[in-house]
């Protein structure tokens, strides 16, 4: 079975929301230096490339990501394929399908370039997610850096994913991933009282 890596190449230039912080590696020890191993620290936003956000990213109350279940990031998912504008809010009738997993990836083509960030990429709009809770959607996941529009200050997707308990995958590659199904594998790690982990998502076909 093929393996689909979802995910953009971490690096030094890979865009973060502006004012985060890039990714940053700091060489502590190097053997081409002299050095008997090479070691390497790094510096950068959780919410770097593919990664997935906690309740506590929007919620003071809300739990921070090593509390998460990671049902919801592996298993069975659908990649959907929507024709939206720039700077859109994305509807039920825009999805142009039905939705048949309880994890759907949402593949907007607003965010084309993961090295360069563009404020104009869709969203999905809240009663979306509502239509999605109700048919059992346990986790979203957006080829743009947010679920929410960029200029947005109430996050109102955030708050109705947060109101359905619903796991959310942000920063995902999928323009080169044809619309169906496929195994999501994209856990998060256990980073104890963090707002968000990055994920190494991949997609797997189905047998």
């Amino acid at each position: 079975m093929a393996l689909h890596d979802i995910s953009p190449r971490l690096h030094p230039g890979l865009a973060v929301w502006p004012g985060d912080t890039p990714l940053r590696r700091r060489v502590l020890q190097d053997m081409e230096s002299g050095d008997g191993l090479t070691l390497s620290a790094l510096e950068a936003t959780v919410h770097l490339g593919a990664h997935a956000d906690a309740p506590s990213h929007t919620s003071a109350k809300g739990g921070s990501i090593e509390t998460r279940p990671l049902e919801p990031y592996l298993g069975h998912c659908q990649v959907m394929h929507v024709d939206c504008s720039p700077s859109s809010r994305i509807r039920i009738e825009d999805l142009g399908g039905t939705v048949q997993s309880r994890r759907l990836l949402l593949a907007t083509g607003t965010f084309p370039d993961p090295n360069g960030f563009n404020e104009d990429f869709a969203a999905p709009d809240p009663s979306l997610i509502d239509h999605l809770a109700e048919a059992g959607v346990i986790l979203l996941g957006v080829d743009t850096p947010s679920v929410d529009l960029f200029h947005s200050k109430d996050l109102p997707s955030h708050a109705r994913l947060l109101e359905h308990d619903m796991a959310i995958l942000e920063g995902l590659v999928l323009r080169n991933i044809p619309n169906g199904f496929y195994e999501v594998i994209a856990l998060p790690l256990a980073l104890a009282g963090f707002d968000a982990s990055p994920v190494r998502a991949i997609l797997r076909d189905l047998p």
